[in-house]
């Protein structure tokens, strides 16, 4: 299997709160594409990362709770496995609210409401 993007959408987030997410995720998925915003007054971000299952670990991010500054909506979009593992890598980091999932014929998306 070829790889593929996983795309995170980052709502309600400070810079600094972008970063703790692109840190989470970089174990399992490698450096992001794009450095994490440094800019304070922007409040959605986005994060994109390539996908390799063959050249990636299959096992979530097992490292320290990561830390926020308030309540941040996570969207997590890409192929299945992808967001599998960037969901499972999150939900272990942070204190996480399932908030739903769209399933299409070869991507899916998912939602996660990341507390403090």
């Amino acid at each position: 299997m070829s790889g593929t993007e996983l795309t995170v959408t980052l709502s309600g987030a400070t810079a600094a709160d972008a970063r703790a997410v692109v840190r989470v995720l970089e174990p399992a998925f490698g450096q992001a594409k794009e450095e994490p915003p440094k800019d304070e007054d922007v409040t959605v971000h986005t994060a994109r990362f390539e996908h390799d299952p063959a050249d990636r670990p299959t096992e979530p991010a097992t490292g320290g709770p990561g830390h926020l500054s308030g309540a941040v909506t996570v969207t997590v979009q890409g192929a299945p496995d992808a967001v599998a593992l960037a969901r499972e890598s999150l939900t272990h980091a942070f204190t996480a609210q399932d908030q739903g999932s769209v399933s299409g014929d070869q991507e899916q998306e998912w939602q996660l409401l990341l507390e403090p």
